[in-house]
């Protein structure tokens, strides 16, 4: 198995696990917050997207999908998009569900950001994944996006646990 194909693989595997946490989300609940808990489901799941097509573009050259997002101006996005600017780091989680897609469009839009992303990783060339890249304040190889952006998918699945907890939606194990 090539790089490529670890960290392609790594990236589907993650959104497998992390969609185990969408249970019992759906529209009546996918902008439901809780004390002491940041984010909401809708917002994850665009600002998950956001950062994966942001990693994908890095190789594959490709803006946002504009099928996915509009405008970014952060009053919200809706009609079945999300506005990048509303679900980028920093962004604060809108009680409003007309603001977001929703529930299986949401999950659609992550899900085709973790394909783009994974397929960018898979058909990239050594020397693309060993260039350097921008990320926050520093610089790493380009290769290491895909592992972060694993983990980040992860950090957002711990997320969803918790509010999933807290208002009382059951362990996705019962």
């Amino acid at each position: 198995m090539t790089r490529q194909q670890l960290i392609a693989e790594s990236l589907r595997q993650s959104r497998m696990l992390l969609m185990r946490y969408a249970k019992g989300f759906d529209d009546s609940n996918l902008v439901i917050q809780a004390e002491h808990v940041p984010n909401h489901f809708a917002w994850t799941m665009g600002h998950l997207a956001l950062v994966l097509n942001r990693a994908a573009e890095r190789l594959d050259g490709k803006p946002l999908p504009e099928s996915d997002f509009i405008k970014a101006d952060g009053t919200g996005g809706g009609n079945g998009k999300f506005d990048s600017e509303s679900v980028s780091i920093n962004s604060s989680p809108k009680p409003d569900a007309r603001l977001y897609p929703g529930f299986a469009r949401c999950v659609e839009i992550f899900s085709v950001a973790v394909d783009r992303c994974a397929l960018a990783f898979e058909c990239a060339t050594d020397a693309q994944l060993d260039a350097p890249s921008p990320y926050g304040q520093t610089e790493v190889p380009t290769w290491t996006l895909g592992m972060r952006m694993v983990f980040h998918n992860g950090n957002h699945a711990g997320q969803l646990a918790d509010l999933r907890r807290v208002v009382k939606l059951g362990s996705i194990f019962a």
